[in-house]
């Protein structure tokens, strides 16, 4: 698995509007937390990940996201009108806050977790609820009546406000609100098209390459278009996973739901995205530009292809491989102690490993002789986060990663 980190002190948006300035709300783009795979091809959500999920539990009916910084409400506020869910989040009173609202779509999307369903959460920190749909502050563009949400399946799409059972109708809408734990920051713009064929996103820091498959494709045959894909002599693109897919539509405009004067050739059409459907894995998730929903298909229809490629920074570790054919970590999440054995044959007259936090910055180094295979690390200072191993010999190096939760 290919492990992708992004040094982002920018991210992501509370009003989309790529004609404006844009809001950050998010410090970055969380991964899908999909870690199944379903396909012997390379190229699926699986086998690159971005900003890995970690919450943590505080204690006090709140949930911190720490890799968007924001902070949700523990256990849903329950089904209710959307009018009441503005007014519940307006007057909470939670862990000691008051300033909770009802999040955008993309907060909402943000902890969805794509290898669980029904509901699509780390349930070891959000309690499972009968919530079918949780709300967001967005209506849709050109009917007020209908609000965007998402459900317990994964998907985002907007419904009639009246279908819930409080407004006389049948399914459970449900509110969960969520706060920030900094002060937006304002972007001058959200897209700019570099001139290579590429746009820059200063939200997520990704990298998009402007022309979309000249056809469209089976999803198999989109991973392989993906990964044999050049441009600029780069070839570190990807088929986009349903988050990054996503976070590049504008629910404030439809037919498209795109800004077309940056992305020109997409229009109305479906893309596929790298996630695969967890319980139907013959199913693959897409983003539909015409009106902005996302939702599934069989992997043997056809759809377009847009690529992605992460903005790299300096100083940042951007593609560690997960080589778990040699190099084991045992237990992993760790707490206080972690046994590093490298089960694979490393050249070297002396074998350097390095431990580095998710942002890059070094940890620890130690210097082992080529003979020894096991080593003990002492984790007690570290902090909870995700953590990567570099075992360098004198001709390869292996890579790893591990987490902290105590």
């Amino acid at each position: 698995m290919k492990i992708i980190l992004q040094l982002i002190t920018l991210l992501f948006i509370a009003t989309p509007s790529y004609s404006q300035s844009v809001m950050r709300t998010m410090l970055r783009l969380p991964d899908t937390g999909q870690n199944q795979s379903f396909t012997n091809t390379l190229g699926e959500d699986n086998d690159y990940t971005h900003n890995p999920p970690f919450f943590i539990d505080n204690g006090n009916g709140t949930v911190t996201d720490t890799v968007t910084g924001l902070m949700w409400q523990q256990t849903d506020g329950g089904e209710m009108t959307v009018e009441n869910a503005e007014t519940y989040c307006d007057t909470l009173t939670l862990g000691g806050y008051t300033d909770w609202r009802l999040p955008n779509i993309y907060e909402s999307v943000s902890i969805l977790n794509f290898q669980n369903v029904n509901p699509p959460l780390d349930t070891k920190v959000f309690t499972k609820t009968a919530a079918e749909y949780w709300w967001t502050s967005q209506k849709q563009a050109n009917d007020v009546t209908r609000v965007w949400e998402t459900n317990a399946g994964g998907g985002i799409g907007s419904h009639p406000k009246e279908e819930t059972i409080s407004a006389g109708g049948t399914k459970r809408f449900h509110c969960r609100a969520v706060r920030n734990t900094q002060e937006p920051i304002e972007f001058l713009t959200h897209f700019e098209n570099l001139g290579d064929g590429t746009i820059l996103d200063y939200l997520t820091n990704l990298v998009w390459a402007k022309t979309i498959s000249p056809d469209s494709l089976t999803l198999e045959n989109a991973l392989t278009y993906s990964e044999s894909f050049s441009l600029n002599d780069l070839t570190d693109w990807r088929l986009p996973n349903i988050k990054e897919l996503q976070s590049i539509e504008d629910v404030s405009i439809i037919n498209p739901s795109i800004d077309t004067k940056i992305f020109t050739n997409m229009g109305n059409k479906v893309f596929w995205s790298s996630t695969s459907l967890p319980n139907i894995p013959e199913k693959s998730w897409y983003l539909n530009t015409a009106n902005g929903i996302t939702t599934y298909d069989f992997k043997t229809f056809k759809h377009y292809v847009i690529l992605v490629r992460s903005k790299k920074e300096a100083n940042a570790v951007h593609e560690l491989k997960n080589d778990s054919q040699h190099v084991q970590l045992y237990p992993n999440p760790a707490s206080s102690d972690l046994l590093i054995s490298i089960t694979g044959n490393l050249p070297a007259s002396q074998i350097s490993l390095t431990i580095t936090n998710s942002i890059g910055e070094t940890i620890l180094t130690v210097n082992m002789p080529p003979y020894q295979k096991e080593l003990h690390i002492d984790t007690q200072s570290f902090t909870n986060g995700l953590y990567f191993i570099i075992i360098n010999g004198d001709t390869q190096c292996y890579t790893s990663n591990f987490l902290i939760q105590k």
